[in-house]
């Protein structure tokens, strides 16, 4: 099995278009093209972690966090990142990273965190912006079926928890073609009148490629007329962060004791208590800070993330507690995650590869530590 059949399993996982713009996720490091000796997944693909790929004969290192987020100009070992990557790239070892792409994925890092304390009816705290588009095209009726499906069938007219939604309607148009021209309908030179179908169908930007090539190759129009939109709608199943609730409030000590417990946390940084029972939760893996104002109008009791400073307290505004459990402490089952899910995926058509060559890391990258 090649690593790169591994790569596309995992964007399955997390599709990379789901990604912050400012991220870098994907291959970060390595041939894709090579056969997979293992897989080793872990939090951070630091030196000490690419020794371990090494000594456990794994070629393929899948990270949580990139080890390569901004460019580099020179690699010269002076640092950790650069490092980890002549290791690597001495070694054949292939780095790949998921990050934002899992982190907004419904199932991904938020969903992981949430699951681990025991929260139910979650939902996506701030859902992702400017990533639907709206495709309007026109075409005669015999046509308008087959141009629908070919569309729907490439992603289009998915919404929420339904499929194959569309909006049809029927109109008028009228066409003239030239001399060069070939129409389908009508003849060349003379003007065409026409009953049409506009068909409407929203769908994720990064299919719009896969969408028009569907669309041109079903269409029966020499010159294929149709509009694209970018929509202000809001992602309501990708974006970061989520909202859960547990089914009995407990008082707010109790809370974040229990939260400290589950999440194996060195200490917890708070606001204030509020004296009010803790139900509904916010929570953010990583650094939340910017989506305090979501949590607090979304109701929730608490706000669990990590990396805030001094003045983020204040914002709490005693509306909400807000609790910072710390950053590895918020993501530290998502290696766990992507271990389960490769193995589970991989059993199922690559038997050569097995459970025992999906291997999570022993290491632990956490450079914050407790006293």
């Amino acid at each position: 099995m090649k690593i790169k059949e591994i790569l596309a399993i995992l964007e399955e996982m997390a599709p990379l278009a789901y990604a912050e713009d400012f991220d870098n996720v994907g291959l970060l490091v390595g041939n894709s093209d090579l056969e997979t000796t293992g897989v080793l997944v872990c939090h951070d693909a630091l030196e000490n972690v690419i020794d371990e790929a090494i000594a456990k004969q794994c070629n393929l290192v899948v990270c949580f966090h990139p080890i390569l987020f901004s460019g580099l100009k020179k690699i010269t070992g002076k640092n950790y990142v650069e490092r980890a990557v002549i290791k690597a790239i001495k070694n054949d070892i292939a780095i790949y990273a998921v990050h934002t792409a899992l982190d907004n994925h419904q199932d991904g890092v938020n969903k992981i965190f949430c699951d681990a304390l025991g929260l139910t009816k979650t939902k996506i705290l701030v859902p992702k912006q400017h990533f639907i588009q709206k495709l309007v095209t026109y075409t005669v009726p015999d046509n308008a079926d087959k141009v629908r499906q070919a569309i729907l069938q490439a992603g289009a007219g998915t919404i929420g928890n339904y499929d194959n939604c569309s909006y049809n309607s029927e109109g008028f148009s009228t066409y003239q073609g030239n001399e060069k021209s070939n129409p389908s309908v009508g003849k060349k030179g003379e003007l065409t009148s026409t009953t049409e179908i506009k068909v409407e169908v929203i769908f994720e930007k990064h299919l719009q490629s896969k969408i028009l090539k569907a669309l041109f190759s079903s269409h029966v129009y020499e010159e294929v007329a149709y509009e694209i939109y970018d929509l202000q709608n809001s992602h309501q199943q990708i974006g970061l962060g989520m909202i859960g609730e547990f089914e009995t409030a407990i008082p707010e000590a109790d809370f974040l004791q229990m939260v400290k417990d589950k999440m194996l946390c060195g200490g917890i940084r708070h606001s204030a208590f509020l004296g009010k029972p803790i139900r509904k939760i916010a929570v953010l893996g990583g650094s939340g800070s910017f989506a305090i104002k979501n949590a607090i109008q979304s109701g929730a009791d608490a706000y669990l993330t990590a990396d805030l400073k001094y003045h983020n307290f204040y914002e709490a505004e005693n509306q909400l507690l807000l609790a910072d459990i710390g950053h590895f402490e918020s993501e530290r089952f998502t290696k766990n995650h992507i271990v389960d899910y490769l193995t589970k995926k991989i059993a199922n058509f690559a038997p050569s590869l097995l459970k025992s060559r999906i291997i999570l890391s022993e290491e632990n990258t956490n450079p914050v530590k407790y006293l």
